[in-house]
């Protein structure tokens, strides 16, 4: 544990214990002799030292720190017995916090919400969301905060914004389950290590940076489904293609860079890359405001662009609403939004770029219901292909909403997942530079 690392526990320690105990930081610098200084620093020859104090391993904080935050339950007239209890099946609370969105968001908020409420009615499971006063890491912290004080045991926390949150909560909460939808080895290390992480995974262990018992991280194969939806498009008959992420963080690339790759093979099969382009930005932000929606006009009215891939939560609002105008047509992204979308125009959605939040949400709670959470405590997972059949999988394109024709059926679509499957297909998941293609694609880097 670094000295910066160790400054931070000791800040986030007196801060709790403050709040617990009405602790006086003020005592703290002169009071060596409380049991609650005790708690954050001891004095040790043996190791490396800092002003004559060296602090204990996080963990062994993190214990102390449970079993403060568990008598203060008590001590503050709060809680009950149940909350200290280790989750059976029959004793799981499940909690949901969201990120920057809300459950209305029709992407991950929503689809965690739904999935994770559906689950726990059908296994008579209490459920409970909480939306974070502010967005920031320490609204996020907060509302674990209140969702464990509250008796949860496990915790959906989808996004990667929840990186920061995993690090310090896990090893707080050790008798929590964790389940990370979105997270990443490089999101925990940037977030643990800020400037210092060089962007390599490979170069760091992520398992020192939380408590990975207590943590399942899942993350997707965005490039792919963003592939088949590219595919798709210009099969479909599209020729002039947008992209519009939100941030441009790593999932929105591979999202964006794997559309890219999917329209140029298609483009290559159908011998018209000279006549196939893609405009592409980043909104940097993941809703649509009257800034993105005047560029997207720009792109549909002006630019003659027929097609968006709409890729960033709610940025859809934009993207679909310049459509609508001029009889566009926009790809959503994350579930099947053709629903959401269609409301600002009839027949506005071609298909949509999928990953399996729901999926992943109903079978770690079902997992977790067994007792076999060894399955998932540790693991860092990358979901995508796992079979040829298209609708097992964890990224796809939605069948009932995908506007099906002559140039790319239903069947075309089986018979891609099927070649992608068999690595007869290869999508490159690297996203430190735009994909070479033969196809034209102009990056505009960022709105805003």
């Amino acid at each position: 544990m670094n000295w910066k690392s160790a400054q931070k526990m000791q800040k986030i320690t007196i801060e709790i214990l403050q709040s617990i105990f009405c602790f006086d930081k003020k005592r703290h610098k002169s009071y060596n002799g409380n049991a609650i200084y005790v708690i954050v620093q001891l004095t040790t020859d043996s190791n490396k030292k800092k002003g004559g104090h060296v602090f204990m391993k996080k963990r062994v904080i993190a214990m102390l720190l449970a079993g403060v935050m568990a008598l203060s339950l008590t001590a503050c007239g709060g809680g009950d017995n149940d909350k200290g209890k280790k989750e059976s099946g029959k004793d799981m609370k499940v909690a949901m916090v969201t990120d920057s969105g809300d459950i209305t968001d029709q992407s991950f908020n929503q689809t965690t919400y739904e999935s994770g409420k559906a689950w726990s009615e059908d296994n008579d499971v209490e459920f409970t969301y909480y939306k974070p006063e502010s967005d920031n890491d320490e609204a996020r912290k907060a509302s674990v905060d209140q969702a464990v004080a509250d008796g949860a045991n496990v915790i959906l926390l989808p996004g990667y914004l929840f990186a920061s949150a995993v690090i310090e909560k896990s090893e707080m909460y050790p008798d929590v389950k964790f389940v990370a939808l979105d997270v990443g080895a490089g999101d925990i290390l940037g977030s643990a290590l800020g400037d210092e992480y060089d962007g390599n995974e490979e170069n760091y262990d992520v398992k020192e940076h939380y408590n990975a018992d207590n943590v399942y991280c899942a993350t997707y194969q965005e490039e792919l489904s963003g592939y088949m939806a590219g595919y798709a498009a210009v099969k479909l008959g599209y020729k002039h293609l947008g992209f519009l992420g939100g941030m441009k963080v790593p999932a929105v690339t591979r999202f964006g860079y794997g559309y890219v790759q999917g329209a140029n093979e298609a483009a290559k099969e159908l011998g018209i890359t000279d006549q196939v382009q893609v405009e592409y930005v980043c909104g940097g932000q993941f809703y649509g405001d009257a800034d993105i929606t005047a560029y997207m006009d720009t792109w549909y009215g002006t630019k003659g662009v027929e097609a968006v891939f709409a890729c960033g939560g709610g940025i859809y609002t934009s993207a679909a609403e310049a459509a609508a105008k001029v009889g566009g047509k926009v790809i959503g992204v994350d579930t099947d939004q053709a629903a959401i979308i269609d409301k600002a125009g009839e027949g506005l959605t071609i298909t949509s770029a999928m990953k399996g939040l729901g999926t992943t949400v109903t079978t770690v709670l079902t997992d977790i219901k067994a007792d076999k959470w060894s399955n998932y405590g540790g693991k860092l997972t990358n979901l995508g292909l796992v079979s040829e059949n298209a609708d097992e999988n964890f990224v796809q394109l939605p069948v009932e909403s995908t506007q099906w024709n002559d140039g790319f059926t239903e069947d075309d679509y089986h018979a891609l997942v099927k070649s992608m499957y068999d690595g007869d297909i290869k999508v490159s998941n690297d996203i430190t530079a735009m994909p070479k293609t033969e196809i034209t694609v102009n990056d505009y880097g960022s709105i805003k």
